[in-house]
């Protein structure tokens, strides 16, 4: 039988890591470990370069890079490039002009309270913390946000690394809003909390038809995801 060709058999013996540059590189034997592009993997931090190490040396005979998430996350950062930085804090703010927070249902009024109890506190918050005061709408009318509002978040945004805004849209797209994703940039609230008030309404819905089982399934590894970069992100602010 053939050798499954998506399956690498592990080509190292030792894992390291050493500064190089601004930065900590993963080194594989004598050698960088390199992104799919062909780039060295390196770290902007040395516990982000030392918890990717971990994944590279808990391998076995082959690669299963199922139980290698920031591996993951940080190799498509860097075959983004710098370049790709612009576009990914475009998109999470692209994301808050339409930010699912900011949508609220009209009825029935359980889930219209739910949603005002859930979501209110990270909209106060972002107020708080950015100065970014969002306009919130029922229905599906559209609602356009307030230039300023955009305009602070914009600020804090546009001096920051290709990494933390990589990780930052992926967690936006995961949620479908912006505010939780900087929500847990800053920490401000649990992961796994913020991570169900992106699924208020689902769980709604289940509570009163029931569970779907391939929804299930599906939310499960969003949730893997979102805590993977929850755990990227916090590595980020460690030396």
């Amino acid at each position: 039988m053939n050798q499954d060709p998506a399956r690498i058999k592990r080509f190292y013996k030792t894992v390291s890591v050493a500064p190089e540059g601004a930065g900590f590189v993963i080194r594989l034997d004598d050698r960088p470990a390199r992104t799919a592009r062909g780039d060295a993997v390196l770290a902007p931090t040395r516990s982000l370069a030392q918890a990717i190490a971990d994944e590279w040396a808990v391998q076995e005979e082959f690669l299963d890079r199922r139980v290698m998430p920031l591996t993951a996350i940080l190799c498509a950062c860097l075959d983004g490039g710098e370049a790709g930085a612009a576009v990914w804090r475009d998109d999470v703010l692209s994301y808050l002009g339409t930010d699912l927070l900011c949508y609220r249902a009209e009825s029935p009024q359980a889930l219209v309270d739910r949603q005002e109890a859930r979501w209110g506190p990270y909209l106060d918050w972002l107020r708080r913390e950015f100065g970014a005061a969002m306009v919130v709408t029922t229905g599906v009318s559209a609602v356009s946000q307030p230039d300023v509002a955009i305009a602070a978040v914009r600020r804090v945004l546009n001096d920051r690394s290709a990494e933390a805004l990589f990780a930052l849209k992926s967690a936006t797209a995961i949620t479908g809003s912006a505010v939780l994703s900087l929500a847990l940039w800053k920490r401000a609230f649990a992961p796994d909390e913020i991570f169900h008030a992106a699924r208020l309404d689902e769980r709604f819905q289940e509570e009163r038809w029931g569970e779907d089982a391939q929804a299930k399934a599906r939310e499960q590894a969003m949730r893997r995801e979102f805590l993977d970069l929850s755990d990227f992100l916090g590595l980020l602010d460690d030396v």
